[in-house]
């Protein structure tokens, strides 16, 4: 399953957009992807640093801009309360350079 996530989270992020602008909707039909905040940095599929400057989020970098224009976002996101719910678990990161993608020895294999 996780395989499947990391190869969906690769297409996504292997586009031509210049950045990763989030818009977080309320509604979880017109999202592109559902996730889910984890506190724990070894369930997350993704490590996310949050950026108030649009042209420091680059695409396959972790390194998202949440924007308030629909219309300017790259990708739509639900945020969920459950965890069986969502496509990516979602860490969030202070650090700049802990921003990315995870890899893990379990999922080889699948």
């Amino acid at each position: 399953m996780r395989i499947l996530i990391f190869i969906a989270l690769s297409i996504l992020f292997s586009t031509n957009a210049s950045a990763q602008k989030i818009y977080k909707t309320d509604f979880k039909q017109e999202a592109d992807f559902v996730a889910y905040e984890t506190e724990y940095k070894t369930e997350a599929d993704v490590w996310v640093y949050l950026t108030d400057i649009p042209t420091e989020a680059k695409k396959r970098s972790g390194i998202w801009y949440f924007t308030d224009i629909r219309a300017e976002a790259d990708y739509i996101i639900y945020f969920t309360s459950f965890k069986t719910e969502a496509d990516w678990l979602i860490y969030y990161t202070d650090i700049k350079t802990e921003a990315g993608y995870t890899y893990r020895e379990e999922d080889e294999g699948k």
